[in-house]
């Protein structure tokens, strides 16, 4: 740590053990195959009392009826191997730990919750004493629905690519929480993260207690952010929002250089509210007196609040216009997918802003005939942000296969909302229908004709089925695409939180899938109508696995047994689900 980050590191608590592993590859299986599994009631009712907006939602693991669940769950799933990459240090492990105890259940940031309370985070900051390095930092603020993780990578990407030393602040991750934090577009180092996670931790629980309790974990995370990029002395910090923008805990930036908010839509509208102004007013909280800001062609609902409050500030908010693919002198974008054009254009008017507010405009040579700069062309083509429509061929069955074609390729993309289910579909059929290499940093394998269409979903509980299926199913249809199956899954990170070492219950009475065979019965719905799950070929078209590990198993067994069809896996419906197939399939 640098001298100027003021005391050194307060020493860390004793260490735990580290929690015992395994080296069999298989474990056994989490419910067996003849078992009974719980269900719901009849169950569109039961859905939409589930997925309530008013009132909060019954917890997804309530008891249901118990009636016997024929041919969903396949017996090829005995022996799935657990999730897990057993990699961190043992110290590692400990600061995972205690970062997992400050997760909470999110409610309204102005609620009479005290550790909800936005005016704590005011005595965080003075506790870590970060006021004054925050005010120093340079910030590019992103606040939106839908691609402002993307915005950020493109951003912080050309400004790295202008030579300027660059925080990037990003979420969810996917597989190890270091991703939240990248310096020079690397995550940050495990020794680097120990050492400031122990400064903060320990001076916070020296300064907490009855009134003024731990920071929840998102705040947390924020807070070591900026510690982390004022101690290594960034450039300039790119700070994407976690949750709205009002009372985000990254809101604590009073002065940033620019602001962004990239497409809104219908999202944790538990949280931020049920119509697109409720949203649009909560995002516009990042706005600030006299700072630039930009946006993308939004609904008119959300642009006429946007313009409201920009104009209460005093300050315009201009539109950003897509970016137009000649611009690129025919390079790819880093990130892709169509949707992508309209991040990018955003990301270059926040990097164009920044360099001319920091008067460093002449780090880049404007060329005459419409392009971009190269420097800007460069930082757009190698940004990188993973799950978001990437293609991961997997490894463990394609290094089998003898011929140059891939008999399982997954196709990951973290769409939660209406509108990005949307994007993706039309993302999958795009990438799926031609027999050619994608451009870029990652390639789409060359694949037969003879190809099987496979969904593997799962979605939060405060999310609803309903908005979500409907519209992958139909856009897809529209395009000429038809899954020939869906596989609903839990979560794998719901068991093992942040650790490394954590893995799924062992007994029979932990396991509820409830949810997942709620889930299946919106497929089937809209695939044959009131018959449903009672149609004969229901138990053709979905499939519940009771643990994402069966699900790949599974998924590997069938590609092998029939390497001259090539099965393409659409990953999708959870970021959280993305990471953990990430996760599953590169160990």
């Amino acid at each position: 740590m640098r001298a100027s980050g003021g005391a050194s590191p307060r020493p860390a608590p004793p260490k735990r053990s580290p929690s015992p592993t395994t080296t069999s590859t298989a474990t056994k299986l989490l419910v067996r195959a003849s078992s009974s599994l719980a269900m719901p009631p009849p169950r569109l009712a039961h859905l939409r009392r589930l997925l309530s907006l008013h009132s909060p939602p019954p917890h997804p693991l309530a008891p249901s009826p118990v009636s016997p669940l024929p041919l969903l769950l396949p017996r090829a799933m005995a022996g799935a191997a657990h999730a897990g990459v057993a990699t961190g240090s043992a110290e590692y492990e400990e600061v995972l730990r205690c970062l997992s105890s400050l997760i909470k259940q999110k409610v309204r940031a102005d609620t009479g919750n005290r550790g909800n309370q936005w005016e704590l985070m005011a005595k965080y900051l003075q506790i870590l004493e970060l006021e004054e390095p925050i005010a120093r930092l340079k910030v590019v603020h992103v606040a939106g629905t839908k691609g402002k993780g993307s915005t950020c990578a493109f951003a912080e990407s050309i400004l790295r690519s202008c030579g300027f030393r660059t925080g990037l602040f990003t979420s969810p991750h996917l597989i190890d929480v270091r991703e939240r934090f990248r310096l020079d577009g690397l995550d940050i180092s495990e020794e680097k993260f120990i050492r400031y996670f122990w400064w903060c931790w320990n001076k916070l629980k020296v300064k907490t207690g009855d009134d003024i309790p731990m920071p929840a974990y998102f705040r947390f995370l924020a807070l070591l952010a900026f510690k982390i990029f004022a101690d290594e002395q960034v450039d300039v910090a790119v700070l994407e929002v976690g949750l709205g923008g009002k009372y985000d805990a990254t809101n604590v930036v009073k002065a940033p250089v620019v602001c962004g908010i990239s497409s809104l839509g219908y999202d944790h509208m538990e949280i931020l509210g049920n119509t697109l102004g409720e949203i649009a007013r909560e995002k516009a909280g990042i706005l600030k007196k006299g700072i630039p800001a930009y946006t993308v062609p939004q609904p008119a609902e959300a642009m006429s609040v946007l313009k409201q409050r920009a104009s209460e500030l005093g300050v315009s908010i201009r539109v950003a216009p897509p970016l137009d693919p000649r611009q690129l002198e025919d390079q790819p974008l880093g990130l892709h997918g169509e949707h992508q054009y309209m991040n990018a254009g955003l990301a270059v008017a926040l990097a164009n802003t920044w360099l001319e507010r920091q008067g460093h405009l002449d780090r880049v040579h404007v060329k005459d005939h419409g392009t971009l700069p190269d420097q800007f062309i460069k930082g757009l083509s190698i940004a990188c942000l993973h799950g978001r429509a990437q293609i991961v061929p997997d490894p463990q069955v394609n290094s089998e296969c003898k011929d140059t074609s891939c008999p399982l390729v997954f196709y990951l993309d973290g769409a939660h909302s209406p509108e990005s289910m949307e994007i993706c579909a039309k993302w999958f059929t795009h990438v799926t229908e031609k027999d050619i290499t994608q451009p870029g940093p990652l390639e789409q394998p060359h694949s037969s004709s003879n190809t099987k269409k496979i969904l593997l979903f799962n979605c939060m509980s405060v999310r609803d089925p309903q908005r979500l299926l409907p519209r992958l199913l139909d856009t897809c249809a529209q395009k000429g695409l038809h899954f020939d199956q869906a596989l609903f899954v839990p979560n794998q990170s719901q068991y093992n939180k942040l650790g490394f070492h954590a893995s799924p219950p062992s007994g029979r009475e932990q396991i509820d899938l409830s949810w997942q065979l709620s889930l299946q019965t919106v497929w089937e719905n809209l695939l044959h109508g009131e018959k449903g799950l009672n149609g004969p070929s229901s138990s053709r078209t979905s499939l519940v696995f009771e643990s994402l590990p069966s699900a790949i198993k599974w998924l590997r067994e069938i590609s092998r047994e029939n390497q001259s069809t090539s099965c393409q896996v659409l990953v999708t419906g959870s970021l959280h689900l993305v990471g953990d197939v990430l996760r599953l399939i590169k160990t």
